[in-house]
Protein backbone atom coordinates (compact mmCIF):
# COMPACT_ATOMS: atom_id res chain seq x y z
CA UNK A 1 0.00 0.00 0.00
CA UNK A 2 1.38 3.41 -1.01
CA UNK A 3 2.11 6.18 1.47
CA UNK A 4 -0.71 8.32 0.04
CA UNK A 5 -3.21 5.48 0.41
CA UNK A 6 -2.13 4.94 4.02
CA UNK A 7 -2.69 8.62 4.81
CA UNK A 8 -6.15 8.56 3.26
CA UNK A 9 -7.00 5.41 5.17
CA UNK A 10 -5.82 6.93 8.47
CA UNK A 11 -7.89 10.06 7.89
CA UNK A 12 -10.96 8.00 7.01
CA UNK A 13 -10.55 5.90 10.16
CA UNK A 14 -10.22 9.01 12.29
CA UNK A 15 -13.37 10.54 10.80
CA UNK A 16 -15.24 7.28 11.36
CA UNK A 17 -14.17 7.13 15.01
CA UNK A 18 -15.24 10.75 15.61
CA UNK A 19 -18.60 10.17 13.91
CA UNK A 20 -19.20 6.99 15.93
CA UNK A 21 -18.37 8.81 19.16
CA UNK A 22 -20.79 11.65 18.36
CA UNK A 23 -23.59 9.20 17.55
CA UNK A 24 -22.93 7.28 20.76
CA UNK A 25 -22.88 10.50 22.78
CA UNK A 26 -26.20 11.68 21.30
CA UNK A 27 -27.89 8.31 21.94
CA UNK A 28 -26.54 8.18 25.50
CA UNK A 29 -27.70 11.73 26.19
CA UNK A 30 -31.14 10.96 24.78
CA UNK A 31 -31.48 7.88 26.98
CA UNK A 32 -30.39 9.72 30.13
CA UNK A 33 -32.83 12.58 29.48
CA UNK A 34 -35.79 10.43 28.41
CA UNK A 35 -38.83 11.03 30.61
CA UNK A 36 -37.18 13.91 32.49
CA UNK A 37 -38.33 17.51 32.44
CA UNK A 38 -35.20 19.35 31.37
CA UNK A 39 -37.17 22.56 31.45
CA UNK A 40 -34.94 24.71 29.25
CA UNK A 41 -35.11 22.06 26.50
CA UNK A 42 -38.80 21.31 27.08
CA UNK A 43 -40.65 24.51 26.15
CA UNK A 44 -44.34 24.78 26.96
CA UNK A 45 -44.79 28.38 25.85
CA UNK A 46 -44.07 30.62 22.88
CA UNK A 47 -41.22 32.54 24.57
CA UNK A 48 -39.53 29.39 25.88
CA UNK A 49 -39.72 27.80 22.42
CA UNK A 50 -37.97 30.73 20.78
CA UNK A 51 -35.32 30.78 23.50
CA UNK A 52 -34.68 27.05 23.09
CA UNK A 53 -34.36 27.44 19.32
CA UNK A 54 -31.90 30.26 19.93
CA UNK A 55 -29.81 27.96 22.13
CA UNK A 56 -29.84 25.23 19.47
CA UNK A 57 -28.88 27.74 16.77
CA UNK A 58 -25.97 29.06 18.83
CA UNK A 59 -24.70 25.57 19.65
CA UNK A 60 -24.93 24.53 15.98
CA UNK A 61 -22.92 27.56 14.82
CA UNK A 62 -20.26 26.97 17.47
CA UNK A 63 -20.03 23.27 16.60
CA UNK A 64 -19.36 24.18 12.96
CA UNK A 65 -16.16 25.81 14.20
CA UNK A 66 -15.35 23.62 17.20
CA UNK A 67 -15.63 20.17 15.58
CA UNK A 68 -13.15 20.82 12.72
CA UNK A 69 -10.83 22.70 15.08
CA UNK A 70 -10.60 19.93 17.66
CA UNK A 71 -10.44 17.29 14.93
CA UNK A 72 -7.47 19.04 13.37
CA UNK A 73 -5.87 19.55 16.78
CA UNK A 74 -5.95 15.90 17.75
CA UNK A 75 -5.06 14.73 14.24
CA UNK A 76 -1.96 16.93 14.14
CA UNK A 77 -0.94 15.84 17.65
CA UNK A 78 -1.37 12.19 16.64
CA UNK A 79 0.21 12.57 13.18
CA UNK A 80 3.31 14.36 14.41
CA UNK A 81 3.80 12.46 17.64
CA UNK A 82 7.41 11.77 18.60
CA UNK A 83 7.18 8.05 17.87
CA UNK A 84 5.96 8.55 14.27
CA UNK A 85 9.18 8.57 12.28
CA UNK A 86 7.35 8.62 8.94
CA UNK A 87 5.94 12.10 9.46
CA UNK A 88 7.79 14.72 7.48
CA UNK A 89 8.91 17.75 9.42
CA UNK A 90 10.25 20.96 7.93
CA UNK A 91 12.83 22.87 9.91
CA UNK A 92 11.69 26.11 8.35
CA UNK A 93 8.30 27.13 7.03
CA UNK A 94 7.47 30.27 5.10
CA UNK A 95 4.69 32.63 6.21
CA UNK A 96 1.49 32.05 4.25
CA UNK A 97 -0.74 35.12 4.13
CA UNK A 98 -3.69 33.18 2.73
CA UNK A 99 -3.55 30.71 5.61
CA UNK A 100 -3.31 33.53 8.17
CA UNK A 101 -6.32 35.28 6.64
CA UNK A 102 -8.36 32.06 6.74
CA UNK A 103 -7.40 31.39 10.36
CA UNK A 104 -8.67 34.81 11.43
CA UNK A 105 -11.61 34.98 9.00
CA UNK A 106 -13.36 31.89 10.40
CA UNK A 107 -13.76 33.12 14.03
CA UNK A 108 -14.51 36.66 12.81
CA UNK A 109 -17.31 35.41 10.55
CA UNK A 110 -18.70 33.27 13.36
CA UNK A 111 -18.70 36.24 15.71
CA UNK A 112 -20.52 38.44 13.16
CA UNK A 113 -23.17 35.78 12.43
CA UNK A 114 -23.86 35.25 16.15
CA UNK A 115 -23.82 38.98 16.93
CA UNK A 116 -26.35 39.84 14.21
CA UNK A 117 -28.69 37.02 15.18
CA UNK A 118 -28.36 37.63 18.92
CA UNK A 119 -28.92 41.39 18.63
CA UNK A 120 -32.26 40.96 16.86
CA UNK A 121 -33.31 38.10 19.16
CA UNK A 122 -32.44 40.13 22.26
CA UNK A 123 -34.76 42.95 21.24
CA UNK A 124 -37.48 40.59 20.07
CA UNK A 125 -37.48 38.54 23.29
CA UNK A 126 -37.04 41.44 25.73
CA UNK A 127 -39.07 40.58 28.87
CA UNK A 128 -41.16 43.77 28.75
CA UNK A 129 -42.29 43.25 25.13
CA UNK A 130 -45.99 42.41 24.87
CA UNK A 131 -46.82 39.09 23.23
CA UNK A 132 -48.80 39.42 20.02
CA UNK A 133 -52.08 37.57 20.47
CA UNK A 134 -55.73 38.02 19.72
CA UNK A 135 -56.69 37.56 23.37
CA UNK A 136 -56.71 40.08 26.20
CA UNK A 137 -53.62 39.74 28.42
CA UNK A 138 -53.99 38.63 32.04
CA UNK A 139 -52.19 40.76 34.62
CA UNK A 140 -50.70 39.08 37.70
CA UNK A 141 -48.85 41.12 40.30
CA UNK A 142 -45.99 39.27 41.98
CA UNK A 143 -44.38 40.22 45.29
CA UNK A 144 -41.30 38.30 46.37
CA UNK A 145 -40.99 37.91 50.13
CA UNK A 146 -38.68 35.98 52.45
CA UNK A 147 -38.89 33.21 51.29
CA UNK A 148 -42.14 32.88 49.38
CA UNK A 149 -44.00 34.25 46.39
CA UNK A 150 -47.23 36.22 46.67
CA UNK A 151 -49.44 36.44 43.56
CA UNK A 152 -52.20 39.04 43.23
CA UNK A 153 -54.92 38.86 40.57
CA UNK A 154 -56.31 42.41 40.17
CA UNK A 155 -59.11 41.40 37.78
CA UNK A 156 -60.23 38.37 39.80
CA UNK A 157 -59.62 39.98 43.20
CA UNK A 158 -57.85 36.91 44.62
CA UNK A 159 -54.36 36.21 45.95
CA UNK A 160 -52.21 33.10 46.36
CA UNK A 161 -48.94 32.09 47.95
CA UNK A 162 -46.52 29.81 46.07
CA UNK A 163 -49.12 28.87 43.45
CA UNK A 164 -50.13 30.61 40.24
CA UNK A 165 -52.63 29.45 37.65
CA UNK A 166 -52.90 30.87 34.14
CA UNK A 167 -54.98 30.05 31.05
CA UNK A 168 -53.20 28.60 28.00
CA UNK A 169 -52.82 30.66 24.82
CA UNK A 170 -53.37 33.83 26.82
CA UNK A 171 -50.59 36.43 27.24
CA UNK A 172 -49.73 36.95 30.90
CA UNK A 173 -48.13 40.13 32.23
CA UNK A 174 -46.23 39.40 35.43
CA UNK A 175 -45.55 42.67 37.28
CA UNK A 176 -42.73 42.02 39.73
CA UNK A 177 -41.63 43.78 42.90
CA UNK A 178 -40.33 42.79 46.35
CA UNK A 179 -40.95 43.60 50.00
CA UNK A 180 -38.42 43.35 52.81
CA UNK A 181 -36.29 40.86 50.94
CA UNK A 182 -33.06 40.93 48.93
CA UNK A 183 -33.31 40.76 45.15
CA UNK A 184 -35.03 37.61 43.87
CA UNK A 185 -35.14 36.02 40.42
CA UNK A 186 -38.57 34.96 39.10
CA UNK A 187 -38.28 32.02 36.69
CA UNK A 188 -40.63 29.46 35.16
CA UNK A 189 -38.14 27.58 32.92
CA UNK A 190 -40.78 25.78 30.83
CA UNK A 191 -42.40 29.10 29.90
CA UNK A 192 -39.47 31.48 29.44
CA UNK A 193 -36.53 33.34 30.90
CA UNK A 194 -36.09 34.88 34.32
CA UNK A 195 -36.50 38.43 35.55
CA UNK A 196 -35.51 40.10 38.83
CA UNK A 197 -37.80 41.47 41.51
CA UNK A 198 -36.47 44.28 43.71
CA UNK A 199 -37.81 46.58 46.39
CA UNK A 200 -39.12 49.97 45.20
CA UNK A 201 -38.86 48.72 41.62
CA UNK A 202 -41.35 47.23 39.17
CA UNK A 203 -40.38 44.87 36.36
CA UNK A 204 -42.65 43.27 33.80
CA UNK A 205 -42.21 39.78 32.38
CA UNK A 206 -44.47 38.67 29.52
CA UNK A 207 -45.07 34.93 29.10
CA UNK A 208 -47.64 32.68 27.45
CA UNK A 209 -48.22 28.95 27.92
CA UNK A 210 -49.46 26.81 25.04
CA UNK A 211 -49.65 23.42 26.76
CA UNK A 212 -51.68 22.59 29.91
CA UNK A 213 -49.70 21.24 32.86
CA UNK A 214 -47.96 22.00 36.15
CA UNK A 215 -44.56 23.63 35.75
CA UNK A 216 -41.96 24.36 38.44
CA UNK A 217 -41.18 27.96 39.28
CA UNK A 218 -38.28 29.06 41.43
CA UNK A 219 -36.00 31.78 42.64
CA UNK A 220 -32.56 31.50 41.05
CA UNK A 221 -30.96 34.35 43.00
CA UNK A 222 -29.23 33.23 46.20
CA UNK A 223 -30.78 35.60 48.73
CA UNK A 224 -30.60 34.02 52.16
CA UNK A 225 -31.04 30.82 54.12
CA UNK A 226 -34.55 30.14 52.72
CA UNK A 227 -33.44 30.45 49.08
CA UNK A 228 -33.59 26.69 48.32
CA UNK A 229 -37.24 26.43 49.36
CA UNK A 230 -38.42 29.55 47.53
CA UNK A 231 -40.36 27.61 44.89
CA UNK A 232 -43.86 27.71 43.46
CA UNK A 233 -46.10 25.81 41.05
CA UNK A 234 -47.27 27.40 37.81
CA UNK A 235 -50.36 25.65 36.45
CA UNK A 236 -51.49 26.23 32.87
CA UNK A 237 -55.06 25.20 32.14
CA UNK A 238 -57.94 25.91 29.80
CA UNK A 239 -59.77 29.21 30.21
CA UNK A 240 -62.82 27.41 31.65
CA UNK A 241 -60.68 25.60 34.23
CA UNK A 242 -58.96 28.86 35.10
CA UNK A 243 -62.28 30.65 35.65
CA UNK A 244 -63.61 27.76 37.75
CA UNK A 245 -60.43 27.77 39.83
CA UNK A 246 -60.68 31.54 40.38
CA UNK A 247 -64.29 31.14 41.52
CA UNK A 248 -63.30 28.36 43.92
CA UNK A 249 -60.61 30.58 45.45
CA UNK A 250 -63.25 33.30 45.90
CA UNK A 251 -64.99 30.88 48.27
CA UNK A 252 -61.96 30.70 50.58
CA UNK A 253 -62.48 31.89 54.13
CA UNK A 254 -59.05 33.57 54.22
CA UNK A 255 -58.72 37.26 53.35
CA UNK A 256 -55.41 39.01 52.80
CA UNK A 257 -56.04 42.13 54.87
CA UNK A 258 -53.33 44.29 56.47
CA UNK A 259 -52.98 41.98 59.47
CA UNK A 260 -52.72 38.84 57.31
CA UNK A 261 -50.14 40.50 55.08
CA UNK A 262 -47.97 41.38 58.06
CA UNK A 263 -48.01 37.71 59.04
CA UNK A 264 -46.85 36.40 55.67
CA UNK A 265 -44.27 39.20 55.59
CA UNK A 266 -42.48 37.46 58.47
CA UNK A 267 -39.54 35.41 57.08
CA UNK A 268 -40.38 31.70 56.78
CA UNK A 269 -39.15 28.71 54.81
CA UNK A 270 -40.73 25.94 52.71
CA UNK A 271 -44.13 27.62 52.78
CA UNK A 272 -47.27 25.71 51.71
CA UNK A 273 -49.76 27.00 49.14
CA UNK A 274 -52.24 29.51 50.58
CA UNK A 275 -55.32 30.97 48.85
CA UNK A 276 -57.08 34.25 49.68
CA UNK A 277 -60.56 35.18 48.48
CA UNK A 278 -59.73 38.89 48.62
CA UNK A 279 -56.85 41.23 49.42
CA UNK A 280 -56.23 44.77 50.58
CA UNK A 281 -56.94 47.42 47.95
CA UNK A 282 -53.84 48.74 46.14
CA UNK A 283 -51.56 46.36 48.05
CA UNK A 284 -49.12 46.09 45.18
CA UNK A 285 -48.71 49.86 44.73
CA UNK A 286 -48.44 50.31 48.49
CA UNK A 287 -45.53 47.87 48.58
CA UNK A 288 -43.72 49.84 45.87
CA UNK A 289 -44.43 53.21 47.52
CA UNK A 290 -43.35 51.84 50.89
CA UNK A 291 -39.71 52.56 50.08
CA UNK A 292 -38.11 55.92 49.56
CA UNK A 293 -37.41 57.00 45.99
CA UNK A 294 -39.75 54.60 44.17
CA UNK A 295 -38.77 53.93 40.57
CA UNK A 296 -40.25 51.90 37.77
CA UNK A 297 -38.63 50.26 34.82
CA UNK A 298 -38.52 47.31 32.52
CA UNK A 299 -35.44 45.72 34.05
CA UNK A 300 -33.35 43.05 32.40
CA UNK A 301 -33.73 39.31 32.27
CA UNK A 302 -32.56 36.28 30.39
Amino acid sequence: MSETAKKKRSIAQLILVIFAFLVYFVLLLRRLLKGKNIAVLNPKGTIALQQRNLIFYTVAILLVVAVPTFTALYFIAWRYRESNNQAKRADRTRHRKTLAVCIWLIPFTTMVVLAVHMASATHKLAPHNAIASGGKPLTIQVISLRWKWLFLYPEQGIATVNFVQIPVNTPVEFDLTADETPMSSFWIPNLGGQLYSMTSHENRLNLMADTPGDYPGRNTEINGEGFAGMKFTARASSMDDFNNWAQSVKQSSQVLDAAAYQKILIPSQDNPNVFFSNYETNLYSKVIDKYEGPTTGTGSGT
